[in-house]
This record gives C-alpha cells, structure tokens and sequence, in this order.
C-alpha cells in the first residue's frame, strides 16, 4: 500500500471525524473522499498538520481488513 503526504489542494474537501472519537480528545482522526483518492489527518492539527493520501483501492483494501 503507497500512501503520500500532501500539504495543498485539500482545503476544500469535507471531512469526517472519526465515530470512535471521543469527547475528551485524545488519539482522533478525520477523513476526506477526493474525487480520485481518501484523505486522512489527525483532528487536533487541521489546519496545518499533515494529510496523507490514499489512493481509493488501496483504502477499499484497507476497509476490507478492518470489517469484522
């Protein structure tokens, strides 16, 4: 799986914070759907920290493994 950091042309994405956060903060993340690939960056650093992204089959690949 090849994944990349990426620093622009993600500001316009909407994203999702991660149904397993919590209230308390801690240990979050958010993800993006691109028009050709998933986004990924932690929630206590969106607006300057850094965004991987994943090409679509690889995250399919990635969602597979983590479904009971």
């Amino acid at each position: 799986m090849s994944v990349e950091q990426v620093s622009e042309g993600v500001h316009p994405l909407h994203w999702y914070k991660s149904s397993y956060s919590g209230s308390g903060g801690g240990d979050c993340v958010e993800v993006a759907a691109g028009p050709d690939a998933v986004y990924v960056r932690d929630s206590k650093a969106t607006g300057n920290g850094p965004v991987l992204r994943v090409g679509r089959d690889q995250w399919e690949a990635f969602m597979a493994l983590s479904r009971p």
